[in-house]
């Protein structure tokens, strides 16, 4: 289960529970009555709309003969992966920027994580101080030092 659980990792558990129904050729209508459930559970679930939960996860992994908290732990890892996306939403006070910077793209488009590299050059080699120093506190200077180290 834990090489399945690593390659899984970060998908939501309705995904994977939908695939389960597909290869073992079951209708979500039956498998939900053999659960005890309500067939818009089951179709929340594998469209991604309702969260798994431990009494369902139970259930369904008996009926399915899977691996018992096999859907709650890929719960645990979707909800560790949305976590990390939304702390990685985090952005650096744009007021500190001119808009002069950025000038060919929009500020609050930008993936602060994904683009730091050319961020970072980009402010250490055009912005003023107050601007170096908005970027250093958002990134850290280890961050900094490495991208500016890393210059293409």
């Amino acid at each position: 289960m834990k090489r399945e659980l690593d390659i899984l990792k970060g998908l939501h558990p309705g995904i994977v529970l939908d695939r389960k129904i597909r290869e073992q050729r079951l209708k979500k209508g039956q498998l939900a009555l053999d659960c005890h459930e309500y067939p818009q559970t089951l179709t929340a679930i594998t469209k991604g709309k309702r969260d798994m939960n431990t009494r369902l996860s139970l259930k369904l992994e008996k009926t399915l003969g899977l691996e018992e908290g096999y859907f709650m732990m890929l719960q645990i890892f979707y909800d560790i992966s949305q976590e990390k996306k939304r702390q990685v939403q985090a952005k650096p006070d744009l007021s500190k920027f001119r808009r002069i910077l950025f000038w060919d793209t929009r500020m609050e488009l930008i993936d602060w994580d994904k683009h730091a590299g050319s961020v970072i050059r980009r402010i250490f080699e055009r912005g003023n101080q107050k601007e170096k120093e908005e970027i250093t506190r958002f990134y850290g200077e280890e961050r900094i030092k490495k991208a500016l180290k890393d210059k293409p």
